[in-house]
């Protein structure tokens, strides 16, 4: 028989659902449409299905970056750098929807399979993020967790730029 999970296990049980299934339901969400509705916007000034997805790469990769330092280092302190800053060091705007997906999806699987080998004190490390209005000291689980609700978020907004 399993263990009762304490509050903060269930919390992390919850953010490793929430990230594993995010690429699984973009999938889902672009099912049945075509390339011409992924890379066009549904309006002037919004985004397509194809940038919110890069959207979401870009944030994942600056934040799971600072995940990775979080676990590599004792306490880092690091900069922190806007996702939308790095979008344009990037190619992600221009790559085809369904790459780009597959590109968030493998990223997604390694940094799900980092995370699923941390214990309690793993989730705790910690880090002091600087370079915004505010210095913080943030976590492991902070970060994993901004990640999967920020992108619940965006999931709503694919919702609206695809709808069935």
């Amino acid at each position: 028989m399993r263990e009762p999970t304490t509050g903060r296990e269930s919390e992390i049980e919850s953010v490793l659902e929430m990230l594993a299934e995010t690429p699984k339901e973009i999938g889902r969400i672009a099912r049945g449409h075509d390339d011409g509705q992924l890379h066009r916007p549904p309006a002037a000034e919004a985004w397509s299905a194809r940038d919110i997805v890069a959207h979401l790469r870009a944030c994942a990769d600056v934040w799971g970056r600072s995940i990775g330092r979080m676990i590599q280092e004792d306490h880092p302190t690091i900069r922190y750098v806007s996702p939308r800053g790095w979008i344009k060091k990037t190619d992600y705007l221009d790559e085809d929807f369904r790459a780009s997906l597959r590109a968030f999806a493998e990223a997604r699987s390694a940094l799900l399979d980092t995370l699923r080998t941390l214990d309690m004190a793993g989730w705790s490390r910690r880090a002091t993020v600087t370079g915004t209005t505010l210095g913080r000291d943030a976590t492991v689980l902070l970060y994993a967790r901004r990640i999967a609700e920020h992108e619940v978020h965006h999931l709503d907004q694919l919702r609206r730029t695809l709808p069935r």
